[in-house]
Formats: C-alpha cells, sequence, structure tokens
C-alpha cells in the first residue's frame, strides 16, 4: 500500500470521527438549549468524507431523523461518494 493510500484511508477515518461526534455534540447541544452546529456544517462534514460517520451519529444519537433534508441528503451524499470512488478505482486500475 503506497503512502497516498495510507493518508486517504487516514483522512476518511478522521472525517467520519468528526461526522459521528458532530452529530453527537449537536444532538446534546441540542438537548441543552446551547449553540447548535449549523446544519450547512453538518452536511460539509458528509461532503468532505464524513457521510459514513454523520449517519452512523444520526442513527445512534437519534438526532436530525425528522428532517427529511437529513434523511434522504445523507444517503445521497453516501452514494454519490461511492460512485466516485468506484470510477476513480475503475479509472486508475
Amino acid at each position: 500500500m503506497e503512502i497516498i493510500d495510507k493518508i486517504a484511508i487516514l483522512y476518511l477515518i478522521i472525517m467520519n470521527v468528526v461526522g459521528f461526534s458532530s452529530m453527537g455534540v449537536d444532538k446534546r447541544r441540542a438537548k441543552n438549549s446551547e449553540w447548535r452546529i449549523r446544519e450547512k456544517t453538518l452536511f460539509l462534514i458528509a461532503i468532505l468524507g464524513g457521510s459514513v460517520g454523520s449517519i452512523l451519529g444520526m442513527k445512534i444519537f437519534h438526532h436530525k431523523t425528522k428532517h427529511t433534508t437529513f434523511v434522504i441528503g445523507m444517503p445521497v451524499i453516501l452514494l454519490l461518494q461511492i460512485i466516485l470512488l468506484i470510477f476513480l478505482f475503475n479509472k486508475f486500475i
């Protein structure tokens, strides 16, 4: 495995931890009536590679599960990322 592959995997792990954590933090803040993480930021984290973590965070923390934009948007982001990875993987092999 080349160094670039290791960096990419590490990046995705970090982004998914951030995605998962941001859902948990925002849920806690919502319960405590504190300052919240913007929805744009939650989506940006998912778009930048944290979609799996964000979806898991939604399910585990029961957060944003009544918001259609999240229930549909997060899986769509993940699907697009999978399609992009398949395309890139096939192109460079």
